[in-house]
């Protein structure tokens, strides 16, 4: 199958300077789906491999937020933020599963982070893609929380996130702060009244 090609404001763009980025195609058809939902706002990539373990779909999303002084050109301040995503199909899920992605999460945000006055904050956010969502599985994601603070905030913040869902039975568990979570509901349209990823996002960083 031929790679899509996620659309971009460059692509109109006549000079050709700049190329869109390639997105993958997966052989599994639901995250296929979904991946065509995250495509606009993630950076894609199939069959990572991350400190030990494979996952079927990898997303980044970066975002930079800035304030200004009397005029846009002179900013004050700048802040970074960056989500990492990682989507698994697994056989089953148990708290065995969700431990592994907590303990990964805190692994990779000492590795993955430079703490520094302009990170702001860091998500990462696991989803494993089950045949069902065992009902205390789904409690414990539904009230997951974790985020830890860098350097007292001063250095801002990373958080992980869980998420299980089970396509054929149309089922899906989140943290209250995994966002992301909505584009894996292929069942339900995305309200488009409601704020989209970016939207969320900035509302977070209180832009």
């Amino acid at each position: 199958m031929s790679d899509r090609t996620a659309p971009s404001e460059d692509a109109a763009d006549s000079s050709g300077d700049a190329e869109p980025a390639a997105v993958p195609d997966w052989d599994d058809e639901y995250v296929d789906r979904v991946s065509d939902r995250l495509m606009h706002n993630y950076d894609l990539e199939k069959d990572r491999a991350v400190d030990g373990e494979r996952f079927t779909l990898y997303g980044r999303m970066d975002l930079t937020s800035q304030k200004h002084f009397l005029h846009p050109a002179i900013s004050i301040a700048e802040h970074e933020s960056t989500e990492h995503l990682f989507v698994e199909r697994v056989d089953r899920v148990d708290d065995r599963l969700l431990d592994r992605y907590v303990d990964l999460g805190h692994r990779l945000a000492d590795e993955w982070i430079d703490p520094d006055e302009e990170h702001y904050s860091t998500e990462f956010t696991f989803v494993a893609v089950a045949p069902s969502v065992p009902g205390d599985v789904r409690d414990r994601v539904a009230g997951f929380d974790d985020r830890t603070m860098l350097k007292y905030g001063f250095n801002g913040h990373y958080e992980i996130n869980l998420a299980v869902v089970a396509p054929e039975t149309e089922t899906l568990a989140a943290s209250e702060n995994a966002d992301v979570a909505t584009a894996f509901r292929l069942w339900e349209p995305i309200e488009r009244k409601k704020a989209g990823v970016l939207g969320l996002i900035a509302r977070r960083l209180q832009l």
